[in-house]
C-alpha cells in the first residue's frame, strides 16, 4: 500500500496564516466592544441631561406651589413669551440654574407658560403651568437648533 508523502514544503506559512486570521477576528471583536462602550456612554449622558432637566422643572414647579397665593404669581414666574419682560423669579435663579446645569445655547432658553383660571364655585385660582427646557448635546453640531427638549405640564391651585 502506497501512502502519499506530504512534503513539508506545502505546509509552510499555514501556522502564520492561522495566527493572522485569529488576530483579525480578535481585533474585530475588540472594535465592536469599544463601539458598544462609546454608545453606552452617549446614552448615559443623554439620560443624565434628561434627569437634570426633569429635576430643574420640578424644582421650579415646587417654588411655584409655594408662591401660588401671591398676587404677582404670573408676573414672577413666567418667561418672556411675547412681552419681552421676564418674571423676577424666572430671571433671578431658575434660568441661571438651567444654563449652568445643562448645555444650553442662548437661542434656546427655557420657556414657562402660565394660564390662570378662577373656579367660581370654590373661588380658587388654578394655574396651568407648562415648562419647556431645551439643550444641545456637547460635540454634536445641530446648526444652532436645539436637539433635545423636556416638556412638562402641571396644574397648580391654592
Amino acid at each position: 500500500m502506497n501512502t502519499p508523502v506530504v512534503s513539508s514544503y506545502y505546509q509552510r506559512g499555514v501556522m502564520l496564516f492561522e495566527a493572522l486570521t485569529s488576530i483579525l477576528i480578535f481585533s474585530i471583536g475588540i472594535l465592536a466592544i469599544v463601539g458598544l462602550q462609546v454608545n453606552s456612554i452617549k446614552l448615559a449622558s443623554d439620560a443624565k441631561y434628561r434627569a437634570d432637566a426633569s429635576f430643574l422643572a420640578n424644582q421650579y414647579i415646587g417654588e411655584m406651589s409655594l408662591a401660588q397665593s401671591s398676587s404677582t404669581f404670573v408676573a414672577d414666574f413666567s418667561s418672556p413669551v411675547g412681552s419681552g419682560i421676564a418674571g423676577t423669579k424666572y430671571l433671578a435663579w431658575w434660568t441661571s440654574s438651567v444654563q449652568v446645569t445643562l448645555p444650553v445655547s442662548g437661542a434656546s432658553a427655557p420657556t414657562v407658560t402660565i394660564a390662570q383660571s378662577v373656579v367660581a364655585v370654590a373661588s380658587t385660582v388654578s394655574s396651568s403651568v407648562t415648562i419647556d427646557i431645551f439643550w444641545n448635546v456637547p460635540g454634536k453640531n445641530t446648526g444652532g437648533a436645539s436637539s433635545h427638549k423636556y416638556h412638562t405640564q402641571t396644574q397648580i391651585s391654592n
